[in-house]
């Protein structure tokens, strides 16, 4: 699927508006993919009405919404190896109210955890100000409605 940066800010927020707790969402692209603005708009769609900034030296942000959602948002990028996650609080990520947006899943590695989402941006070289979209189910994570694409299923 082919969007430009509204669209996906609509889609994020249609996902954040109907996504069942706890889920983990995992943003990957590359560096301008667009990764930060899905985050944000899945945490304004779950209620998030502070401003969203990129958790990139912080590494991780937590935000309370109108409703009993709690929005993680976390950043790995800056990350050197997996075993950094465990100052974060890795092990107590998923509460049963909590949407875990992870932007650089892949710094994660194997702690990733088993059932999860999967969505990979990139920018199509004859169309920058869009972003192609893909999204794989991995293991079994809650049923996301607002998908208005095809879905893979990995592991």
């Amino acid at each position: 699927m082919r969007l430009d940066e509204i669209e996906l800010g609509h889609w994020g927020r249609r996902i954040g508006q109907t996504v069942e707790t706890p889920v983990v969402i995992a943003l990957r692209g590359t560096l301008g993919a667009g990764k930060s603005v899905l985050a944000r708009a899945i945490g304004a769609g779950a209620g998030v009405r502070d401003t969203m900034p990129s958790p990139s030296y912080n590494l991780l942000l937590r935000y309370d919404t109108d409703t009993d959602v709690e929005v993680v948002h976390l950043d790995l990028y800056r990350l050197d190896t997996p075993d950094e996650l465990w100052e974060l609080g890795w092990s107590q990520l998923g509460a049963d109210n909590e949407v875990v947006l992870i932007e650089w899943p892949e710094r994660a590695g194997d702690l990733m955890p088993k059932d999860h989402w999967l969505i990979e941006l990139t920018v199509p070289e004859d169309e920058p100000d869009l972003r192609d979209v893909e999204v794989h189910r991995v293991g079994h994570p809650p049923e996301l409605t607002a998908f208005p694409l095809s879905v893979s299923t990995r592991g």
